[in-house]
């Protein structure tokens, strides 16, 4: 299929009011966003969150139930076809043959997308590069690491040179340095070669180091979108961790919203998160009001918010927690 006649929009995926139903079961409910071309969007959520069922309806791989999309200029349900050549997709297990080589599964890809021979040998040495396997590339797939498959699953994915990457949480599993790896190439291809990447993950460290901007999602709502920094930013300068046993923690809420400075007071599962401009002024005030009421936390610590705490003040839990619920909830009426 050419793509001589390719919409360039400026917005490279938005998404409105869109919803996705399993029998009874919401797993996408009433998603807005708003990716800019160029940029790496990530879509930061527990498991079970909805991350991977958005991904596939905008993919073109499942219909919405309801609200609309657009990929690369065209609507994910009226256009697949033309969605499904500007784009490219790497799931979370790696499609790949074990019996082939990888040189043998990138000349497939651009067969398959109907690269003419020039092209495809320019695109296979390039891919190869990206892939940065060295003389791997010629050895059977079943003899590579999981870092191994994982870049040479990216790089299958770009060989058609598409406008928009979909990575669905493309370093589970992997070690530290293979995820490290894996990082440096979805950086190298969104600045070298200018792919818009959508970007799933549960792994917070990883949406705070690639992400220009996050939606952040729980319970198929997005609760949340910014730059990493502006996000955190909305939390506030600093945070005060108070530890505690979960008898104490209504009680604790209360108190720590009253001391002078606090500028805001989540109460989670194990305990309260204090918001604050200044949290080496404000922790031992904090400490002395609790102790006054007779709470006395396990420990209190203070430290600059992360995007586990922007999670917690959006649903007043923390990411794990979440990954739990969405664990007791899939393991429902097993044996």
């Amino acid at each position: 299929m050419s793509k001589s006649n390719s919409v360039v929009p400026e917005t490279a995926i938005e998404a409105h009011g869109l919803i996705r139903d399993f029998g009874a079961k919401r797993a996408v409910d009433g998603v807005d966003l708003r990716v800019h071309q160029g940029e790496i969007f990530g879509f930061l959520g527990p498991n079970g969150a909805g991350k991977s069922t958005t991904v596939r309806v905008l993919c073109t791989l499942l219909a919405p139930t309801a609200g609309s999309a657009r990929v690369a200029g065209y609507d994910v349900a009226k256009n697949p076809g033309e969605v499904r050549v500007r784009i490219g997709v790497a799931m979370q297990e790696a499609a790949l043959d074990e019996k082939q080589t990888g040189r043998e599964i990138l000349d497939l890809q651009a067969r398959l997308y109907g690269l003419r021979p020039a092209d495809r040998a320019a695109s296979i040495s390039q891919a190869i590069d990206l892939a940065d396997i060295g003389d791997a590339i010629d050895d059977r797939v079943s003899t590579y690491s999981g870092g191994m498959k994982r870049r040479l699953d990216l790089a299958a994915s770009l060989i058609h040179a598409p406008e928009v990457i979909f990575l669905d949480e493309p370093t589970t599993g992997l070690d530290p340095v293979s995820r490290a790896q894996v990082w440096e190439e979805v950086r190298r291809l969104n600045s070298e070669l200018g792919v818009t990447v959508f970007l799933t993950t549960q792994y917070l460290e990883e949406a705070d180091a690639l992400a220009d901007r996050i939606a952040i999602l729980a319970d198929g709502r997005i609760v949340e979108q910014g730059t990493p920094v502006e996000l955190k930013r909305g939390v506030g300068a600093d945070v005060i961790v108070v530890d505690l046993e979960p008898s104490d923690i209504s009680r604790a809420a209360e108190v720590a919203a009253s001391v002078p400075g606090a500028d805001g007071v989540t109460a989670g599962r194990l305990g309260v998160t204090i918001a604050t401009s200044d949290g080496a002024g404000l922790i031992g005030a904090a400490a002395v009001a609790l102790a006054n009421a007779d709470v006395h936390p396990t420990a209190l610590t203070v430290r600059t918010p992360t995007l586990d705490d922007v999670f917690l003040q959006a649903t007043g839990y923390r990411m794990a927690v979440a990954e739990e619920a969405a664990a007791d909830e899939a393991t429902k009426g097993t044996p």
